[in-house]
């Protein structure tokens, strides 16, 4: 009998264990994938356009699609790359994230250019395009997982750097939690926002009350203006997050100038107004400052993106590219 306890003894202490490293995992994860918000954001902004033009009852199985391609990858192509990087050659994750988070200041900027400077559109998915809807489904969702694949590629680098030094199967587990879980929370996002309309709709014209009908018209009538919100937000998110990490590899890679000369412009600006607001204002301030210089650096990558990427790639290929170079 005292064996049998002391083995349940021994049992109990795993067990506790266990759940503290599940616990550990699940913490880390969340605040690694915090650390990935603007990606996160432009992710679930970009992706409602890939349903655009089909039918609603396509819709949850087009973004289902895209979510599992999102998925395999993270699992299957960038964690495993992301361990490899991390425990062989660590001192590649830096210049990965500048590449990455230049990218987005490229994305950022060209939306806001395209904003500003009229442009050609005859490249957008028209909903009247002729074709099979089947094939065209097909080529969205394809178009989108490769889309997610730059975002998730970003995403979990972020994680990445963003997770304490720890043991190998510590990071994958980390890995995985955050990738699943902000896939989850990106597309189940999407999900509802393409059918917020479509139930917006039915209580309008169903429901039993009249502030419920009353909502509905309202649900209806707000979307167009909250994607335009969505749109905005990923945008500025984008350009935050891309500028930051292109300034703090900067900073790892020996130049620092920069970064400590936002540091200390947001400081100067959070310690001019009242104690109260010192922290906000600072932080605020260092995003704004961060996001300018995404803004000016995606300015310059435009043109080496659209006359120098572009062409090699069409070399490269010998297939067409679309308007950002894809």
């Amino acid at each position: 009998m005292s064996g049998l306890l002391a083995l349940l003894d021994d049992v109990a202490g795993i067990a506790k264990v266990a759940a503290a490293s599940v616990d550990d995992v699940a913490a880390q994860a969340a605040k690694a994938g915090a650390k990935a918000a603007g990606a996160v954001i432009d992710d679930a902004a970009v992706t409602p356009k890939y349903v655009h033009g089909f039918a609603p009852a396509r819709e949850l199985p087009i973004i289902w699609k895209i979510a599992r391609g999102s998925i395999r990858n993270k699992l299957l192509i960038l964690l495993p790359a992301a361990l490899i990087l991390a425990n062989f050659a660590p001192w590649l994750i830096a210049p990965l994230l500048m590449l990455g988070g230049a990218y987005l200041c490229f994305e950022g900027a060209e939306k806001v250019y395209h904003v500003l400077v009229p442009h050609d559109t005859s490249h957008v998915f028209k909903e009247d395009e002729p074709g099979d809807p089947l094939h065209l489904e097909e080529e969205k969702a394809a178009g989108a997982i490769k889309t997610d694949f730059i975002l998730s590629a970003e995403i979990m680098t972020i994680i990445l750097a963003a997770i304490p030094e720890s043991g190998f199967w510590m990071e994958a587990a980390t890995l995985a939690v955050a990738g699943i879980g902000i896939t989850v929370a990106v597309y189940g996002s999407v999900a509802l926002i393409v059918k917020a309309d479509d139930v917006g709709l039915y209580l309008a014209e169903n429901g039993r009350l009249g502030p419920t009908r009353a909502f509905g018209r309202g649900l209806v009538r707000g979307m167009p203006g909250f994607m335009h919100l969505l749109t905005v937000v990923g945008t500025a998110a984008m350009l935050w997050v891309g500028g930051s990490i292109v300034i703090h590899g900067m900073e790892v890679l020996g130049f620092g100038w920069l970064g400590h000369y936002i540091h200390d412009l947001a400081y100067a600006a959070g310690h001019a107004v009242p104690a109260g607001w010192t922290g906000a204002v600072e932080w605020i301030s260092k995003a704004a400052l961060d996001g300018i210089f995404g803004l000016a650096l995606g300015f310059v990558l435009i043109p080496l993106a659209t006359r120098l990427i572009a062409p090699l790639w069409r070399v490269v290929t010998g297939k067409g590219v679309d308007a950002k170079g894809h």
